[in-house]
């Protein structure tokens, strides 16, 4: 029995290094709305109603009225529209992903 050829799977893409690609310019995954940022500089956050995740490294969110949250690699902080941030990096080498609401779209 002749076996079926199946289509190559496309190889997995890795965020952080797409991200290093553009340092400091959030880069928009291909066909999604998700994008990554390498942060090497204070950023002025997107407004936004989704997810913020730390990558890699570490990031400072320094959020309005004096509140700040601190993202270690592979924690996530949730946004609203109404958010006005900005993204500090802690270490070296941090990638923060934004994976906006699906209503944001």
């Amino acid at each position: 029995m002749p076996s079926r050829a199946h289509p190559e799977a496309p190889p997995p893409l890795n965020l952080a290094r797409l991200a290093a690609g553009a340092p400091g310019t959030w880069v928009t995954l291909p066909g999604a709305e998700v994008r990554v940022l390498a942060l090497d500089a204070k950023q002025t956050g997107l407004r936004a109603s989704g997810w913020l995740v730390c990558l890699t490294g570490e990031a400072l969110i320094d959020l309005s009225e004096g509140d700040f949250v601190r993202l270690r690699a592979s924690e996530a902080h949730r946004l609203t529209p109404a958010d006005d941030w900005e993204a500090l990096p802690v270490k070296a080498a941090t990638v923060l992903m934004l994976v906006p609401d699906e209503s944001g779209r």
